[in-house]
């Protein structure tokens, strides 16, 4: 069902209120603001609720499928230079030639078919979007990722195999987790393989994400409102 869009009044309001929250979540851990980039997650809203929004200072923005991306980004990228597009969503092989071409960043690298297959485009087309691997860290059967005690190896394979620069890991903890440990599970994986970004924590967590060393947030509903 497509979601009504917010007012042009209530996003910018709500990314107002998002940005409140990780300027204290920082100060609570101690950490610079500008170490935390924030990704206003702009999934199944259109132009007409993200233009407010790119009005009041968000440069950085994440979709979870590439074909609604492509059909709704390049207009929006043109009449605003200096947008990076994130996608946050599950990446498939058929789709890597568009994804390298519009994502500046992809956050769903989790199996050898889709090293592969970036692999082969990001030497196509001389493009170097930043790559995180995707975990599973609640080994959950229905979600994509890799599972934690095969990190350690796939980051490798990325590197070793397929020449893969990975600059993070990205999580999304079980819905009904306590989040802590998997933000904790993620960040361990991370230092242990010399990988300076963590994309975890989301409307509900990312103050707690902030304080496990969170680089990238991906907040959605506080800002755009309920899909």
């Amino acid at each position: 069902m497509t979601p009504q869009n917010p007012s042009p009044i209530s996003a910018p309001f709500g990314l107002a209120s998002v940005e409140q929250e990780i300027a204290r979540a920082c100060k609570e851990a101690r950490r610079d603001r500008a170490e935390v980039a924030l990704i206003a997650v702009s999934k199944t809203f259109d132009a007409g609720a993200i233009s407010p929004v790119i009005a009041a200072g968000q440069r950085i923005f994440g979709e979870n499928r590439v074909q609604e991306a492509k059909a709704k980004w390049p207009a929006l990228m043109s009449a605003h230079p200096g947008i990076a597009l994130h996608l946050i969503g599950p990446l498939q092989s058929n789709k890597a030639r568009e994804a390298v071409a519009l994502f500046g960043a992809i956050h769903s690298v989790d199996r050898p078919s889709i090293c592969e297959a970036l692999a082969k485009e990001i030497a196509v087309q001389k493009r170097n979007p930043q790559l995180f691997v995707q975990l599973n860290t609640g080994e959950e059967p229905q979600k994509a990722g890799v599972a934690p005690d095969e990190a350690d190896a796939f980051i490798a394979s990325c590197r070793e195999k397929y020449g893969l620069p990975i600059s993070g890991l990205m999580c999304i903890p079980p819905v009904n987790d306590a989040p802590t440990p998997h933000f904790a599970l993620t960040a361990k994986i991370a230092a242990r393989n010399r990988l300076a970004n963590l994309s975890m924590g989301m409307s509900a967590d990312f103050a707690i994400a902030i304080r496990f060393g969170a680089t990238h947030i991906r907040v959605g509903t506080a800002i755009f409102g309920t899909r």
